[in-house]
Parts: structure tokens; C-alpha cells; sequence
């Protein structure tokens, strides 16, 4: 990393991590807004919005039919943000930084004007905005991910924390909750959030690149308001010329670092078609894995408020202490998201020193380090509901707790999955695939919903499938202890 280019460098960083912080994920703060949107009588019967008039409650507990409206906006949504990664990833990828950056700019303003001009009349057209809310945000996530390319050896460290970040931006809806206790309209709140779309667009053309950040970085690499009135054409060709030179230097020291019998490996797992890699007993299980997990937390976060209006036995006061709770204990998964990756990272390092001296498989031995983060994932996400399917609500908070460092996990040992287990030309057709076959499962949530979240039957099954999903992390073990037997001269 050139010390000239430093300042650059940590101003990019630190506007990404407080964009991805303050709008990415704001989709997963749903909990705080349903509360608002019940004070204004959104989707109320008419009755509903007579008695909330002459109430002096702070908030009205919510009919089943009501309920039932929220759970199918937040379903629709959370499905588009997960479905929507693949598509999206494909355009940044074929237009770019700058092109990408523009639609998610452009959706994302639109959504929060359409919240913003909706009432309890309008209501309906939350179907619409929250999903375009959601496409929006994982949009600017995947544009800042590649920010990591700039700090080098930091880079998995920095992606792991934009994600943990992304997490974290559910906070936003309990400020607008709290300013809103406090006479501030839910209107002002997201005319404000309209506004901050001129500070979006002004990064994009100040401080990230038209095109992708290579990696390796090459020595003379530069980009944003330089880079557009700064940069000639040749020097533009001589950038890629030195970023193809560094590559091509990474991978000779790769070749010349390990043994025939390794090289032979490597070169087999790259001719590996991306079909037969999609429809490998590794990725399904994977899919199954994520997809049931994911399931779970989305089913919980889209009926947390009619689960605790029950718990609290319609005491709107204790359901909006809860609520804040939740929230406040969601912003932390920034801090949460690393230990993930500091495990994994360990981890590696320690296996890998042990297959140089065993003359096992150094691929092997990596993928070996994703084992226990899939198992303490899945373990995590079984306190989880267990605590969630007891009808105390003093517990809910040791729920909360376990909800935040359980998806923390899950994405982050999502991606170093993919990452290890397949060709990395695969990588983001792999993860665009996973995060999409994931959102059709998560379309089970609302007739789950359907059943009521407090039915013991909706635990039950959910703990069972999420108690199946360490056959995951099983079977992988399994396979780096059969691959570990192999001597590295061998195919």
C-alpha cells in the first residue's frame, strides 16, 4: 500500500464502514419500524385505529390479520435481498462500480421516499418499498466489499467487518423509533434518509473507482476524483499491466512454494466446471446448511414483535423495552463478526503448518478449519431457539444475545466456505447461487408464521432441522481426514 495514497485509502474505509453501518442493512431492524407503523395504525382494522385515537397507550398490541400483513412485507423483502445478491453481483460485475452504485442509489431513494409519503391509507405500499429498501442496501454492501483490496494483508479482516456492519445498520430503525416517541415523524426520519442519497452519490464519484479494485493493488493504483480528471489512458494501461504482473508473480511464488504432487491438485480443483461444482454433494449440503439456519433468524426477526406482545401480554411499555433491547444488542454484530474469522484464520494457519510437515494436503487442511465454525454456527443457533421456545420474556434477552453472534457466524463462515471448498473463478457465481436458493427457502417463513410463531410445533421442527445441519460440518470433517491420508504427490 503506497503511503501516499493512505489518507485516500482510510477516507474510503471509513465512509464505506459508516455507508454500510447506516444504510446497508437497515431491512434487519424491521422489529423497531413494525412498532411504529402499529402506533400509526398501519394495516389496523378501522375499529383498531377508532380505539388507538381515544387510547393513551403508546402502542396498540396488534390483531392476528395485522401481524400477518407485516410477516408478508418482511418475507417479500428478505427474499429479495437474498435472491436479488446473484443478479446484482452479475452487474457490478459486467458494469462496474460506478453503474452498480447508481441503481442501488436509485432504489434505495425510491424506497425510502415511498416510506416516507405512505400512511396508514397507503399502507400497501410497503410491498413495495421495503423490497427495493433491500436491493438497495445489499447493492452498496457488495460495492464496499472490494474496499478490503486496498489494505492487502487486512483485506479478509476489513470484508469480515463491512459484513459484521451490515449487521449492525439495524439500528437505524430504532433510532427513527425512539425519534418518533419523541414527536419526530416517520416521514422527517426517512426524508432525511432521501437526503443522505446526495452524500451517496458524491462518494461514488469521490472516493470509490469507476471500474473494480484490483488485487493485488499495483504500486501506482489510483482512483476516485484523481483517478477521473488525473489519469491518462496510458497510465490507465500501465496500472493493468502492473496489476496482470503482480498476479502473475502471486501465482509463480504459489507454484514454487509447494510440491508437484500439490500443484497437480491445484490444477484439478480449477478445471473444475462450475456444474460440477453446483451440483456437489459439498454445495448442497452447504445450501441446506445456510438455507435452514437463515430460515430461522428470519422467522424470528419477522414475528419478534407479535411474539413479544405475547410474552408481555399486550404491555405495549415492556414490548417497546425489548424491542429497543434487541436492537441495541443487533448494532453490536460489527464487533462480533471477526471473532469468526480470527478462528478461521487461526485455524488455518495451524493445520496447514501441520500438513507441510505431514505431507498431507495442504487444500485439505484449510478446508479442515472451516469445521468447527460450521459446528459452533449450528450449536449457536440451537441455544438460540431453545431459549426463544420458552415463554419468559426476562429470557428473550439471552436470546438476543445468541441471535446476533449466531448470524454473525453464519455469513461470515458462509463465504469463508465457499472460498476454501471450490475454484475461486466460482466464487461469486457459487455465493450469488447459495444466497439465491436460500431465499426461496426463506419464503417458508410466513406460512410458518401461518401456524403462529408461539406454536411448540414451529420450535420443534425448527430445532430438529437446525439440530440435522451438523451433518454438515460432519461430513466435511470426513472429508479432510480422508483426503489428509493421501500423500500430496498423489492426484
Amino acid at each position: 500500500m503506497a503511503n501516499r495514497g493512505l489518507p485516500l485509502y482510510l477516507a474510503t474505509l471509513l465512509t464505506g464502514l459508516l455507508e454500510c453501518i447506516g444504510f446497508a442493512g437497515v431491512l434487519f431492524g424491521w422489529t423497531s419500524l413494525v412498532f411504529v407503523f402499529k402506533q400509526e395504525g398501519y394495516f389496523a382494522e378501522p375499529c383498531e385505529q377508532d380505539c388507538m385515537l381515544r387510547s393513551n397507550a403508546t402502542g396498540p398490541p396488534g390483531s392476528k390479520a395485522q401481524d400477518e400483513k407485516f410477516s408478508l412485507i418482511f418475507t417479500l423483502a428478505s427474499f429479495m435481498n437474498n435472491f436479488m445478491t446473484f443478479p446484482t453481483g452479475y452487474i457490478f460485475d459486467r458494469f462496474k462500480t460506478t453503474v452498480a452504485r447508481l441503481i442501488a442509489i436509485f432504489f434505495y431513494t425510491c424506497a425510502t421516499l415511498t416510506i416516507a409519503f405512505t400512511s396508514a391509507d397507503t399502507a400497501l405500499l410497503l410491498f413495495l418499498a421495503m423490497p427495493m429498501l433491500a436491493v438497495g442496501g445489499i447493492l452498496f454492501l457488495i460495492t464496499n466489499l472490494q474496499i478490503g483490496n486496498l489494505f492487502g494483508k487486512h483485506r479478509s479482516t476489513i470484508i469480515t467487518l463491512y459484513n459484521g456492519a451490515f449487521d449492525s445498520s439495524s439500528v437505524v430503525f430504532l433510532i427513527i423509533k425512539l425519534l418518533h416517541e419523541r414527536d419526530i415523524s416517520l416521514r422527517a426520519s426517512f426524508l432525511f434518509l432521501s437526503v443522505c442519497s446526495v452524500w451517496h452519490v458524491g462518494r461514488t464519484f469521490l472516493l470509490m473507482p469507476r471500474e473494480h479494485i484490483p488485487y493485488p493493488l499495483p504500486p501506482n493504483y489510483s482512483y476516485g476524483l484523481c483517478s477521473r480528471f488525473g489519469t491518462r489512458k496510458e497510465e490507465k494501461e500501465a496500472a493493468e499491466h502492473e496489476t496482470k504482473e503482480l498476479q502473475s508473480k502471486e501465482l509463480s511464488s504459489k507454484e514454487e512454494s509447494s510440491g508437484p504432487g500439490q500443484q497437480q491438485q491445484q490444477q484439478q480443483q480449477e478445471q473444475r466446471s462450475f456444474r460440477s461444482c453446483a451440483l456437489s454433494r459439498r454445495f448442497i449440503l452447504h445450501v441446506v446448511w445456510l438455507s435452514t439456519i437463515q430460515l430461522w433468524h428470519y422467522l424470528f426477526i419477522g414475528t419478534l414483535n407479535s411474539l413479544l406482545t405475547s410474552l408481555a401480554g399486550t404491555d405495549s411499555v415492556q414490548v417497546s423495552t425489548f424491542t429497543n433491547a434487541f436492537a441495541i444488542t443487533q448494532f453490536f454484530g460489527v464487533l462480533c463478526a471477526p471473532w469468526n474469522g480470527m478462528l478461521m484464520d487461526r485455524l488455518k494457519q495451524k493445520y496447514q503448518k501441520e500438513a507441510k510437515k505431514t505431507g498431507s494436503s495442504p487444500s485439505a487442511a484449510a478446508l479442515c478449519s472451516t469445521v468447527p465454525s460450521l459446528a459452533l454456527t449450528s450449536l449457536l443457533c440451537l441455544g438460540f431457539i431453545l431459549c426463544a421456545s420458552i415463554p419468559v420474556i426476562q429470557l428473550q434477552y439471552a436470546t438476543f444475545i445468541l441471535q446476533v453472534i449466531s448470524r454473525s457466524f453464519l455469513y461470515g463462515c458462509n463465504a469463508a466456505f465457499l472460498t476454501l471448498a471450490f475454484p475461486s473463478e466460482h466464487f461469486g457465481k457459487l455465493f450469488g447461487l447459495a444466497m439465491a436458493l436460500s431465499a426461496i427457502v426463506s419464503l417458508l417463513q410466513f406460512p410458518l408464521f401461518k401456524l403462529s410463531p408461539q406454536n411448540i410445533a414451529v420450535y420443534v421442527s425448527m430445532g430438529l432441522a437446525i439440530f440435522l445441519t451438523l451433518a454438515h460440518p460432519f461430513l466435511v470433517y470426513r472429508e479432510c481426514r480422508a483426503e489428509k491420508t493421501k500423500p500430496s504427490v498423489t492426484p
